[in-house]
């Protein structure tokens, strides 16, 4: 379906309205927007496939936005174009400057909403959405070098300090490659330990996983190729073109079932899923059946965090919602960017509490965070998931203050 004239807004450039133009996925780039600018557009092939809606790549000359564009100008006026439907289809939604005009165009079916995001969200506000126990993760400390003993230590730290943490989530850094899932690195440890340790502490277990994706290199590729998706990767990661688990097919199925069993057999109860967006390059009928496989054999009680995924295609499908990039970049001594962190999942804020529980990322308060006040307040003003990211027992005494008020709050 070709592009269709929707909608019309006037054009002046000397105050020009401004324009919410949403990403396709969690890792989409955003950006304050003024009609006349065009959208960030990919650099790379990888970027495209990574962050960007892979076979639709904006073209020079027009805000692009998938599902959800909005137009204000300074008088308060706002309209919003939608999806009508987006759990069966997310159009491109573009507006583009000619004569003075600014001219909306889609390449599906659009409906339009006075006001802006936040109506949108009310027009999709879900029945029910469940609330998400603090937490603490790994990855924000750890990275890929987490053991059960870090995960241990954590637990005992936590109650010795008497921290409000419910959920404690083990990262990446457990497996051996990315598709072996139950193929546990040694310098791990025991998974399944340090899950009893968590559960022996009264605690909710979780663990990361990227359900859709695999590794070439992984006993899995190498054993069954036939359950990857033929001629389409998800892109470099790890130094390598990521292949996508077909699941459509009854034993690729059947492992990533085992997998989701063996987890919650051992207790796991609060599940962060990740790079989802490979999936969805099948299409939002795909995504959503391989979503739902998910839900059925992790069981209704299950917390289900998602991340790297598609936006509006996963309204009903999770609990919580990673909104934004990583708070901390997987190098030595990293900063957090902590403009561009709230400028991006304050833009998503219309989703909190409508459409999920937004996810901002961790709170890491310790000593050597340089904007670790900056980021604990807007975390604590945000009102979406808490989870700490530091080892708690390094904390120092403002650091463990600022974790314990983050967590203790009501946002």
């Amino acid at each position: 379906m070709g592009f269709k004239p929707v909608g019309e807004w006037p054009y002046d450039p000397a105050d020009p309205a401004w324009v919410y133009a949403e990403g396709w996925q969690t890792w989409s780039p955003m950006r304050r927007y003024v009609l006349g600018q065009e959208s960030i557009r990919p650099a790379s092939d990888r970027d495209l496939k990574v962050m960007f809606r892979h076979d639709r790549p904006p073209p020079p000359g027009v805000i692009q936005a998938e599902g959800v564009l909005a137009v204000g100008d300074r008088d308060g006026r706002t309209r919003a174009w939608v999806a009508p439907h987006p759990e069966r289809e997310v159009p491109t939604i573009r507006v583009e400057v000619k004569d003075r005009v600014a001219r909306v165009s889609a390449d599906g079916d659009v409906e339009w909403v006075d006001g802006g995001p936040e109506a949108v969200g009310e027009r999709w506000r879900r029945p029910r959405l469940r609330a998400i126990p603090n937490g603490w993760c790994s990855w924000s400390y750890y990275f890929k070098h987490v053991t059960e003993a870090d995960v241990v230590e954590n637990v005992e730290a936590a109650q010795r300090l008497d921290l409000p943490i419910e959920i404690f989530q083990i990262d990446d850094g457990y497996e051996t490659t990315v598709g072996d899932w139950l193929d546990i690195d040694p310098r791990f440890g025991s998974l399944r330990g340090a899950a009893n340790a968590i559960s022996a502490a009264g605690k909710i277990p979780g663990v990361w996983i990227a359900p859709f994706m695999v590794d070439p290199r992984s006993r899995l590729a190498a054993g069954h190729p036939d359950w990857l998706v033929p001629d389409l990767d998800a892109g470099e990661h790890w130094g390598v073109d990521m292949r996508i688990l077909d699941f459509r097919k009854p034993d690729a199925s059947a492992y990533l079932r085992h997998v989701l069993q063996t987890f919650s057999e051992w207790g796991f109860g609060f599940f962060k899923l990740d790079f989802l967006y490979a999936l969805a390059m099948l299409g939002i009928e795909t995504y959503r059946e391989g979503m739902a496989l998910i839900r059925e054999v992790v069981g209704p009680d299950a917390i289900l965090l998602i991340g790297g995924a598609p936006l509006l295609p996963s309204i009903g499908l999770c609990d919580a919602m990673r909104v934004g990039p990583d708070v901390l970049p997987e190098e030595p001594d990293s900063q957090p960017d902590v403009d561009l962190l709230q400028e991006i999942t304050s833009m998503r804020s219309w989703m909190n509490g409508r459409l999920w529980v937004n996810d901002p990322d961790h709170i890491v308060a310790r000593g050597g965070i340089t904007e670790r006040e900056t980021w604990a307040a807007y975390v604590e003003r945000y009102g979406g998931v808490r989870f700490s990211g530091d080892r708690l027992s390094g904390l120092d005494a403002r650091g463990l203050d600022l974790t314990r008020r983050v967590l203790s709050s009501r946002g």
